[in-house]
């Protein structure tokens, strides 16, 4: 075995301590992933399981509606998200790391978009006004959220009377969280399951507004 082959061996012998230590740390504590990672985010098998046209089409986004991509990392779904809504729509960019939204911003100059709202925080600081969204999305990160009912609920609020949320989520994702448990906690926040769609190791449920809510 040559020393080349050892530093390789090492190297993903460490990458692989990390990940593993960073999954059980965040299965105790609702950690976002770390701007580091961005590669578990965006790579072949994210994008065969859990593609961006797909989460676009489920959503059933159209041009010219206001979408808040909430979670949205580096921007895997803002960047097409926003070429399909076109200059006469919108996307809200939030996530609660400068760093992804660094990155968000550097690829929002590079594709030449001027219809991306790039915000820094979390769900539940009450930055999303009332009925101000067409369409909200949460991809792979319900399980970052602290409270995730309150911030449905914020969602919930912050949707026009017709809009609709479209929440999927990706195994091995640390943050996980199961079908029924969304469901749960969508009817608790005033959704109810409009269409779900199933795969083994993904599923996306678009949720609408209850009636009166």
């Amino acid at each position: 075995m040559t020393i080349l082959t050892i530093l390789c061996l090492g190297a993903i012998g460490l990458l692989l301590l990390v990940v593993l230590a960073w999954r059980l740390l965040v299965r105790r504590l609702s950690l976002p992933c770390p701007t580091a990672l961005i590669w578990l985010l965006e790579n072949r098998v994210m994008e065969n399981v859990a593609g961006s046209t797909a989460i676009i089409e489920r959503a059933k986004v159209a041009r010219g509606m206001r979408v808040l991509d909430a979670g949205c990392g580096p921007g895997r779904v803002t960047i097409p998200m926003a070429k399909h809504v076109g200059p006469q729509g919108q996307v809200v960019a939030l996530d609660v790391q400068s760093g992804m939204l660094a990155r968000l911003s550097e690829r929002v100059v590079e594709h030449g978009l001027t219809n991306v709202r790039a915000v820094r925080g979390a769900l539940g600081e009450g930055l999303l006004g009332a009925a101000e969204f067409d369409r909200a999305i949460l991809v792979t990160v319900l399980g970052e959220i602290p409270d995730r009912v309150a911030a449905l609920r914020e969602i919930h609020d912050a949707l026009k009377p017709n809009g609709l949320l479209s929440v999927t989520e990706v195994l091995p994702d640390p943050h996980y969280q199961r079908r029924g448990a969304v469901r749960r906690m969508a009817e608790q926040a005033g959704f109810k399951v409009e269409e779900a769609y199933s795969g083994w190791r993904s599923f996306t449920l678009n949720l609408v507004r209850t009636d009166g809510a």
